[in-house]
């Protein structure tokens, strides 16, 4: 496994003080192997760059530009476990400079007992934290109820995370405490990043200059590894990938690179077209109520995507919305852990503060918001007559999780009145929390009924696409 110099790209080397060459692309190889030390075929292996397949006696092998690509990873087959530390993702990549410096890195997987076709996956967007307030309440709110969950669904089934970005809030120091508070959760879970996750001292890596010994994702990287990796589990391919082009000092540009959907097209010529494919990305690329925080390159994205069924999973925005993007591209843009920046219990859109449980059965999903402290049948928030600031004359309801597919309907005194009205503006809770309305944070989630005559109850029924019915009554409505 010795790393050797390719000497067709000496000239490509970067040179040090004095003149003298220093070498900076390696033939580097390694092994995967399972427990029993015996060498795994067909692994995708990747530098960021360059990806290559194991062959029969598990042996690897990539000519890598250590000035471009800073970790080398796997992607896990679906027939061994996740491999992680403490319960954290670990073990899937290695750090190209310990892979030159060990000549060559061999990576261990353990086979499973049985193909993890049915799992829980729980989607978790900004925790955010930027004081030793807002980790206080991260770890006794939200990750409270997130153990709670964990322990209730980890009975029958495995468990994957995923936290979706803005881990910290430019805080780089709190990353060892974030770290902390992840650990031993009961799921495997693995981090996306951020805005908020570069040291804004720099910009991120390929804004630097060439061979640059510092950029804006290094703690990011020091803690969790590649912030593009993929993994499968069941008969499902997971991917994450960073999509914001950081210019340092807090500046940013929603945007996957060209390099980046040339990454995501090779990892996924690796996976059979038709598959699901479940997307972690920070930024989201389609939303439609202002369109606020889109990534630039959402068509290039969904061109790469167009051959597979992919749910996306993202955050960025602080609001809740689903986005049926074409029949087979659905993006969940989810409520943030810490809502308006841990302001109090509610997202801009009124949304609770809260996490998404995924369940996933074979190639099938279905899903359901989890509001931080509330009941897991809690969907939807109902603003009686009069409680509704701009609506005074109308029952409002606020359903998060609503799409195309759901129904929103309303009986007066026990008589069926019909589907409710959609409209676009400020939650009244936000508004409350606030003390104020704010521009820029309409949601299109809101249903209102104007009842008719005298009424002693009026009661909303939320269907959601998955035939789920969801009940809330509101009394003295006359």
């Amino acid at each position: 496994m010795k790393a050797k110099v390719l000497f067709l790209l000496i000239l490509c080397t970067m040179f040090m003080g004095g003149g003298v060459a220093r070498q900076t692309v390696f033939n580097i190889s390694g092994t995967v192997k399972d427990t029993y030390g015996k060498g795994i075929k067909g692994v995708v292996v990747n530098d960021g760059v360059s990806f290559t397949v194991t062959d029969a006696d598990g042996r690897w092998a990539l000519f890598t530009d250590t000035l471009v690509s800073k970790h080398i990873s796997i992607s896990t087959p679906a027939d061994y476990e996740l491999p992680a530390s403490n319960g954290m993702a670990a073990g899937f990549y290695v750090p190209v400079s310990e892979a030159v410096s060990a000549d060559g890195h061999d990576f261990t997987l353990k086979r499973r007992g049985k193909t993890a076709d049915n799992f829980y996956y729980i989607a978790i967007s900004d925790p955010q934290v930027r004081t030793q307030s807002d980790m206080n309440r991260w770890r006794n709110e939200s990750l409270a109820d997130i153990r709670r969950t964990i322990d209730s669904l980890g009975r029958s089934r495995e468990v994957v995370g995923i936290a979706l970005g803005d881990l910290v809030f430019d805080n780089m120091p709190l990353y060892k405490d974030y770290v902390k508070s992840v650990e031993n959760t009961g799921m495997t879970m693995f981090q996306c990043i951020g805005n908020h996750d570069f040291d804004k001292r720099w910009q991120d890596l390929h804004n630097m200059r060439l061979g640059t010994p510092v950029y804006g994702e290094m703690v990011y990287n020091n803690n969790f590894g590649p912030t593009d990796y993929s993994f499968n589990i069941g008969k499902v391919h997971v991917v994450t990938m960073k999509n914001i082009d950081y210019a340092g000092n807090c500046k940013y540009m929603e945007n996957i690179t060209d390099g980046q959907l040339a990454w995501l097209e090779k990892d996924l010529s690796y996976v059979p077209k038709g598959s699901l494919v479940l997307l972690n990305m920070h930024a989201a690329g389609w939303n439609t109520v202002s369109g606020e925080g889109n990534i630039r390159s959402a068509r290039q994205l969904e061109r790469v995507l167009k051959d597979y069924r992919v749910h996306v999973f993202c955050g960025h925005t602080h609001y809740y919305q689903n986005v049926e993007v074409n029949a087979n591209l659905y993006q969940h843009n989810i409520g943030a852990a810490c809502g308006a920046w841990w302001a109090g219990g509610v997202n801009r859109c009124g949304a609770p503060n809260g996490y998404l449980v995924v369940d996933v059965k074979g190639d099938e999903i279905r899903w359901h918001y989890k509001s931080t402290g509330l009941p897991a049948d809690r969907q939807m928030r109902v603003y009686g007559k009069g409680e509704f600031e701009s609506q005074p004359d109308c029952i409002v309801a606020n359903v998060w999780d609503y799409d195309n597919a759901c129904k929103v309907e309303w009986y007066q005194d026990g008589k069926p009145m019909g589907a409710m009205e959609r409209f676009t503006d400020t939650d009244q809770a936000f508004i409350i929390q606030e003390g104020k309305r704010k521009s820029g944070s309409e949601t299109a989630h809101l249903f209102r009924c104007r009842p008719e005559g005298p009424c002693k109850e009026v009661k909303v029924v939320f269907t959601n696409r998955f035939g789920e019915r969801y009940e809330t009554v509101t009394r003295h409505t006359t």
